[in-house]
């Protein structure tokens, strides 16, 4: 898929919060930072559950079920149980709007 996704426009999506994109096969999680916005697999590689259950804490996501941390501005995992980062997704801002897109089969 190369066409962007419109998500949600800018000047109403507040610091600190995220919201969830369905794809075909998977969910975005998809962050706005202080440090601009970000979007992520919604899923924990330790264990396949949800990433957007937990909390967010500065940059990290806080996987509820074991405590695995992804930064979320770069998918890495930052503290255990997983080990393998998260999938990123491309993101712009075109026209006040935030968009995804899903480049996995590129």
């Amino acid at each position: 898929m190369n066409d962007w996704i419109d998500v949600v426009k800018l000047d109403e999506f507040k610091l600190h919060t995220w919201r969830l994109i369905p794809l075909e096969d998977t969910t975005l999680l998809v962050v706005n930072l202080p440090q601009g916005v970000f979007a992520i697999e919604d899923i924990c590689t330790h264990d396949g559950g949800t990433l957007s259950d937990g909390d967010l804490e500065g940059c990290e996501m806080i996987c509820p079920r074991h405590g695995a941390r992804f930064d979320v501005t770069s998918g890495q995992v930052t503290a255990p149980p997983a080990y393998e980062s998260v999938k990123t997704f491309p993101v712009q801002i075109e026209n006040g709007m935030v968009q995804v897109r899903d480049d996995r089969f590129d």
